[in-house]
C-alpha cells in the first residue's frame, strides 16, 4: 500500500476509536484524541521504518517495539505518551481490527464455502478454543493476582 492509502486507513480507524471510546466508555472525542495521535504515529512510523529498514520484520513488531521505546524510562516524553494512551480504553480499537478485519475477508467468503463443512466446523472450534482458553488464562491470572 501507499503512503496515502496507510493515512486515510489511520484517519478513519482513529475515528473509529474515538467513537467506540465515545460511545463504549463515555471518554469525550477531545480527550482520547491526544493518545489516538499518538497511538496512529506510532502505527504511522512502524509503516516507515518497515520499508526504510532492511530488516523484515512485520509492521506490529516495528509498532511494538516504537511503543516500548516511547514508554520505557529513558524516554522524555514517556510521560505524556502514557496520560494519553491511557484515557483510551483498548477494547475500543480492538472493535476497530474486528471491523477491518470482517471486511478484508468478505470478498473471499465464496471461497471459504467451497471449502465445505468441515473447514466451517474447524473454524467453530477453534474460534471457540481461542475463547475458552483466553478467558482460562484471564481467570486464571486474575484469581492469582486477587483481582477478583
Amino acid at each position: 500500500m501507499r503512503y496515502i492509502e496507510w493515512i486515510v486507513m489511520f484517519i478513519v480507524a482513529g475515528l473509529g476509536i474515538g467513537l467506540a471510546n465515545f460511545v463504549g466508555f463515555q471518554v469525550g472525542f477531545l480527550d482520547s484524541l491526544p493518545g489516538i495521535v499518538i497511538l496512529l504515529l506510532i502505527s504511522l512510523a512502524a509503516v516507515v521504518i518497515s520499508k526504510l529498514i532492511p530488516i523484515k520484520l512485520p509492521v506490529i513488531a516495528y509498532c511494538s517495539l516504537l511503543g516500548l521505546f516511547l514508554a520505557c524510562p529513558l524516554c522524555p516524553v514517556r510521560d505524556f505518551v502514557i496520560e494519553s494512551a491511557g484515557k483510551i480504553n483498548f477494547t475500543a480499537p480492538l472493535t476497530m481490527v474486528g471491523a477491518f478485519a470482517g471486511i478484508s475477508i468478505s470478498d473471499q467468503l465464496k471461497e471459504f464455502v467451497k471449502q465445505g463443512w468441515k473447514m466451517l466446523l474447524i473454524a467453530c472450534l477453534v474460534m471457540v478454543g481461542t475463547f475458552v482458553g483466553s478467558a482460562v488464562i484471564a481467570q486464571i491470572t486474575l484469581s492469582l493476582t486477587n483481582v477478583i
